[in-house]
């Protein structure tokens, strides 16, 4: 029953830290363009810069 005394507050704390990191990532833009990563990876850039 003891461990339970160390335990909770651990517990609110590590959830704490991960809102906090989740506030911190909305408010330096990580969700900001959700696709755009996605769509960068299957453009190849390259291919045009060869031709050239």
């Amino acid at each position: 029953m003891t461990v339970l005394l160390f335990l909770i507050p651990l517990a609110l704390a590590l959830g704490l830290v991960a809102l906090i990191a989740f506030m911190w990532s909305l408010r330096s833009g990580q969700f900001d363009d959700l696709d755009g990563a996605a769509h960068r990876v299957l453009m190849d850039d390259d291919v045009d810069e060869e031709k050239e």
